[in-house]
């Protein structure tokens, strides 16, 4: 195959995409790219559930706790990186491995970003002076009324992505999704998404358990230490922000492992509505035996190489 083909590996959180990942990779004899933005900082480890060191030893792992909490990095610094990674990826294999927590990550390798228009930074002083008075509904609130396309599928837990959808919309009188899919570079590889099902119910158990492991396996502990540090934008991230609510004393832990999880039920359903939207996803069923797996991709990858 002279086609270099990026197999992007998306889906819920919980479902199982880092198996599936792996499980190309060592079919495919090539490497795995992560895409998941809470996996990219070596201080969080439990609460973003990285691959295991068993896990790491079976297929090659590349932007998995590479950058410190400490460092800022944007989707745009890591859709440069990735770039320059695949360019040597694909001198030495033909298919690589994207596996995806983070639609955002994932389409800007994929598609390329988007251009916007320049934002005065009074406008970005105006809404973080707004979260600190206000909180993060106010700004929830903002956004749906100005943007109720993008207020539908963005991360609502995130202030820096409503502040950033805001400043846009604020600043050029439209709504920010309106930016979005505009002037895309081409890509020197084909793609074929592949993306993990389940009825929903069994991705909310899914996460519950992944929930009680975590707190099992130390998170508490884990966002002990960070405490500190709770105002960086990278600690703006369920399973993290819950529990700093519950170390200042403003909740019970229980009533915070509750919200750890109800949250992560929200990202997983707004996971669900960005990939939705992609048609040209292949949904593989996330029990399905390996074999059954990798033939069903095996599959759709003769037609994407011949597109």
């Amino acid at each position: 195959m002279s086609q270099k083909v990026l197999l992007a590996v998306v889906g819920p959180t919980a479902i199982g995409k880092t198996s599936l990942g792996i499980l190309l990779a060592k079919h495919f004899q090539t490497e795995i790219v992560s895409a998941d933005s809470r996996q990219f900082f070596k201080e969080m480890e439990i609460g973003t559930a990285v691959p295991s060191p068993s896990e790491l030893k079976e297929a090659p792992h590349h932007f998995i706790q590479h950058k410190s909490i400490f460092e800022p990095y944007s989707v745009g610094d890591f859709e440069r990186e990735a770039m320059e990674l695949l360019e040597t990826l694909f001198q030495k294999h033909n298919i690589v491995v994207m596996v995806g927590g983070s639609g955002l990550y994932v389409d800007a390798v994929v598609n390329g970003l988007d251009e916007f228009p320049e934002v005065d930074p009074k406008i970005r002083a105006s809404l973080d002076h707004r979260l600190q008075e206000e909180g993060l509904e106010s700004l929830q609130n903002e956004l749906k009324r100005r943007d109720p396309e993008y207020y539908n599928v963005v991360d609502l837990d995130n202030p820096h992505r409503l502040i950033r959808a805001l400043e846009v919309c604020i600043s050029s009188n439209v709504p920010y999704s309106s930016f979005l899919g505009h002037n895309r570079p081409a890509r020197p590889f084909k793609t074929l998404y592949i993306g993990l099902e389940a009825p929903r119910n069994i991705v909310y158990e899914r996460i519950n358990a992944r929930v009680d492991l975590m707190m099992e396996s130390g998170l508490l502990e884990e966002v002990t230490k960070l405490h500190a540090h709770k105002a960086l934008n990278a600690l703006q991230t369920v399973g993290y922000k819950e529990l700093f609510e519950y170390i200042d004393g403003h909740c019970t832990l229980e009533f915070a492992v509750s919200e750890i999880k109800k949250n992560t039920r929200r990202f997983a359903k707004r996971q669900l509505t960005w990939l939705r939207k992609n048609e040209g996803i292949l949904w593989v069923e996330y029990d399905a035996e390996p074999n059954k797996m990798i033939e069903q991709i095996t599959n759709r990858l003769k037609t994407v190489t011949h597109a």
